[in-house]
Order: C-alpha cells, then sequence, then structure tokens
C-alpha cells in the first residue's frame, strides 16, 4: 500500500494515538506517498469534467492537506486559489510545492467547521475529507460552505461507490472503522477518521437541507459497475442564486 517514501508502521501508530491535527502534522511530509492522498486519476477527471463547465473566478480547496486538490482549481480557476487546512504541517508541505504563478495562491490555517471568509468564492472542491467529520457535523459543514460561496457558486466533490457487502474491500473498511472505534473508545483526544460513518445517502440529505440543489456527474474514465451505476462520480451542489 505504502511507496518505500512513505511512512513506516511505527509512524502511523503514533499519527494514530495523536489526535487528528497533530497525526497529520506528523504525517505531511510523507502524506503523498501514501494511499490517504487522492489518486491524481481522481484530481484530473474532476479536473476535466469541470473544465468542461467554463471558467471560474475565485476557489477554494477545502481540507486541502499538501495541496493536490488546490492543483485542480489551477486549472479552472482565473482570478485566485485558496487552500484551508487545519494541519499546519500538511501547509507547510504544500507552500513548498512548484506551481504556476497564475492564479496566485493564499494559504490559510483554519477548521472548516468555522471558515474565516466571506461570500467570496465560485467555486469549493474537497478531496477525501469526509471521513474526518461526524453524521452530526455535517449540517454545520455545509452551511460554512454555502456562507462562502457567491451565488451561483459550486461545491464539488468525487465519492467513489461503496464496495460491496462480503468483498475484501468492505470487510478492510469495515474493520479498519471498527479499530478506530475501539481507539476513541479508550483514548483521547479522539482520531476521527472513519470510512463509512457518513451515508451517500445521508450527505446528499444534508446538502439539501442545507439549500443546495444537487446534481450527480459521471466520470466516465472510470467505468460503471455491473448494476450500471458509475464507479466514480462527483456531487456538484449549487448554491441558488439571488
Amino acid at each position: 500500500m505504502f511507496s518505500p517514501e512513505g511512512p513506516r508502521l511505527r509512524e502511523l501508530a503514533v499519527q494514530a494515538l495523536s489526535s487528528v491535527e497533530r497525526g497529520y502534522d506528523l504525517l505531511a511530509p510523507a502524506f503523498d506517498h501514501t494511499p490517504f492522498r487522492t489518486s491524481d486519476s481522481v484530481l484530473d477527471a474532476t479536473a476535466s469534467a469541470l473544465r468542461g463547465h467554463g471558467t471560474f473566478g475565485s476557489g477554494l480547496d477545502l481540507c486541502c492537506g499538501t495541496g493536490a486538490g488546490v492543483d485542480v482549481l489551477g486549472q479552472v480557476c482565473a482570478d485566485r486559489v485558496t487552500g484551508v487546512d487545519f494541519s499546519a504541517g500538511m501547509l507547510d508541505v504544500a507552500r513548498e510545492r512548484t506551481r504556476p504563478p497564475e492564479p496566485p495562491v493564499t494559504w490559510v490555517r483554519a477548521d472548516a467547521r468555522a471558515l474565516p471568509f466571506g461570500q467570496v468564492f465560485d467555486l469549493v472542491v474537497s478531496f477525501g475529507a469526509f471521513g474526518h467529520f461526524l453524521p452530526h457535523e455535517l449540517p454545520g459543514l455545509f452551511a460554512q460552505v454555502r456562507s462562502v460561496l457567491r451565488s451561483g457558486g459550486l461545491f464539488v466533490f468525487p465519492v467513489v461507490a461503496p464496495p460491496r457487502p462480503g468483498s475484501f474491500t468492505y470487510g478492510m473498511l469495515l474493520g479498519f472503522d471498527a479499530v478506530m472505534r475501539v481507539r476513541n473508545a479508550v483514548r483521547r483526544p479522539p482520531f476521527v477518521m472513519y470510512y463509512r460513518a457518513l451515508r451517500f445517502g445521508d450527505i446528499l440529505r444534508e446538502l439539501t437541507r442545507a439549500g443546495f440543489p444537487v446534481e450527480l456527474w459521471a466520470l466516465p474514465e472510470f467505468g460503471r459497475r455491473r448494476d450500471g451505476s458509475p464507479k466514480v462520480r462527483l456531487v456538484v451542489a449549487r448554491r441558488p442564486g439571488a
């Protein structure tokens, strides 16, 4: 699962026994060499889908980590791009990466549940972050996203079709969540990282409750499952116009 440049098992154990913020500070130098980083294929497909719907003004990468989503925004935003994350270590790595000079990029350390911005973005993206939020946090999180989007702005993130019950992947994810629940029951502060805590239907329902009309865009690069449904698609939530 990990490349030679990635973290060792002991380092991952130390991370998991820390808080989420401290854990990602420790993991940051090796994060891009782990399977926790969104794959380039998903990032590229997202950028391609967004390019097909025109150019945006300003963009925000929510829970940006080392900045892979900022690179997607850089391909579709003309004015400026912002990455926000609460891990100082992840932001340090993001700042060190070489990027084109335009559009300009700003890095902000902040909690996604309390965004320090006004209504200034035309596009918000997020990649692989929702496992760090519990179901009861979704209404507040989506309200924050809505508050920073201009009228007609989009909130976009990819979702992968869940594995079939009984499959190896299903069992692996279920086991991971079980281990995390035991860890959080016996140690504080908690490390919130669950793969199955947020269900797709819950996300769509809470987006609708937050006032977002929602569309689903299939990403054809990844094909379809046996039942005909896309293997990967984008959730596209639009802030209604004035």
